[in-house]
C-alpha cells in the first residue's frame, strides 16, 4: 500500500509533469528475502498503447490484470496485461478534449472506471459484457477543466471526489435507485484544484484504541494557491478540518496522496509541487 501511496507523488517530483510518451513500461516489483532485509527487483514489460498524444495517467486495476490510460489525444485504452504479454482490450471515446485521470473502482462495485477531461466533464464507465464499455453517467457540473479523480474507500460506497479549475471539488455518491447524489466544496482552492485524495475510512487509533469508530469521511486537496487542505464530512456539509490550509510550498501544488494508515494513530499526506519540493507532513 505504500508503494501506491508514493507513486503519484515521487512521479511528479521525478519526471515534472507526467509522460509524453505513446508507450508505457510496467515495474514488476518482487520482494526477495534476505538476511537483512528485502532486495527489490523490477523486471519491465514495454506497452505500445496506440495513443496518438501525450499519456497523461495510468491506472491498474484491482487485480493488476489491466491498465487504464489517459491521454491528449481524448481517449481512454484498456490494456490486458500477463506476465511479459499485452492486449489492446478497448478503446473508450466519449471526451472532447485531453483526458487527464482514470481511476478504477473496487470491483465490489462490479467493472467500473473514471475518466476526467480538459473537456469539463467527469464519465462513469462500465463494462456489461467483456469488453463491451458504456457510458453508464456524464458530470458535466464543472465549467473548466477537471483536473484530477479520486474513488472513496469502498467501505465508505461508491463516491467520487472531482478537482476542477473552476475552483471547485464536487463529490458525486451513487444511490441505490441507480442516481447520484452531489455534495459540494465550492471555491476550495479559488485559483484552481490540482488534486483530490480521501482519507482511510479506518479512524487513526482504531487498532490501537477501544470502542468502536465511525468510518473516516475525509479527503485532502492541492491547488494553485499553493496549499494543501484538508476537508471532512459534517452532517452532510464539506467544511475544512485543517486550520490553517497547510501553506508549505511557493509553487502550485501538483498533487497530493493520503497514506494509508491501517488503524494506527497517525495520519500522513504527502505533498508535490511546482516549486520541486515533495513534504511529508503528519499528526
Amino acid at each position: 500500500m505504500w508503494i501506491h501511496f508514493f507513486y503519484e507523488i515521487i512521479w511528479i517530483a521525478f519526471f515534472g509533469q507526467r509522460t509524453t510518451k505513446f508507450c508505457l513500461t510496467l515495474f514488476w516489483v518482487f520482494l526477495v528475502g534476505e538476511k537483512n532485509g528485502f532486495d527489490y527487483k523490477m523486471p519491465s514489460q514495454k506497452i505500445e498503447t496506440g495513443h496518438e498524444d501525450t499519456v497523461h495517467d495510468v491506472a491498474m486495476d484491482y487485480y493488476g490484470k489491466r491498465i487504464a490510460t489517459a491521454s491528449s489525444d481524448h481517449s481512454i485504452k484498456i490494456i490486458g496485461v500477463n506476465n511479459n504479454t499485452s492486449q489492446h482490450l478497448a478503446n473508450l471515446t466519449g471526451h472532447r478534449g485531453p483526458v487527464w485521470q482514470v481511476a478504477w473502482a473496487h470491483p465490489k462495485f462490479g467493472s467500473l472506471l473514471a475518466s476526467c477531461s480538459y473537456d469539463g466533464r467527469v464519465i462513469i464507465w462500465k463494462e456489461g459484457n467483456q469488453n463491451d464499455w458504456t457510458q453508464a453517467h456524464v458530470f458535466d457540473d464543472h465549467k473548466s477543466s477537471v483536473n484530477s479523480i479520486a474513488w472513496a474507500p469502498h467501505e465508505l460506497g461508491l463516491s467520487l471526489a472531482c478537482g476542477s479549475s473552476d475552483g471547485n471539488i464536487s463529490v458525486f455518491t451513487a444511490r441505490a435507485d441507480g442516481n447520484w447524489d452531489t455534495s459540494r466544496i465550492d471555491q476550495a482552492h479559488p485559483v484552481g484544484v490540482t488534486s483530490v485524495s480521501w482519507a482511510p475510512s479506518t479512524a487513526p487509533g482504531a487498532l490501537v484504541g477501544s470502542g468502536l469508530h465511525d468510518p473516516v469521511q475525509k479527503l485532502c486537496s492541492g491547488g494553485c494557491d499553493n496549499t494543501v487542505k484538508v476537508w471532512k464530512l459534517y452532517n452532510g456539509n464539506w467544511k475544512l478540518d485543517c486550520f490553517p490550509a497547510l501553506n508549505m510550498h511557493t509553487d502550485w501544488v501538483r498533487n497530493v496522496a493520503w497514506a494509508p494508515n491501517l488503524g494506527l494513530p497517525k495520519s500522513t499526506i504527502a505533498s508535490a509541487s511546482q516549486d520541486g519540493k515533495v513534504i511529508i507532513v503528519g499528526n
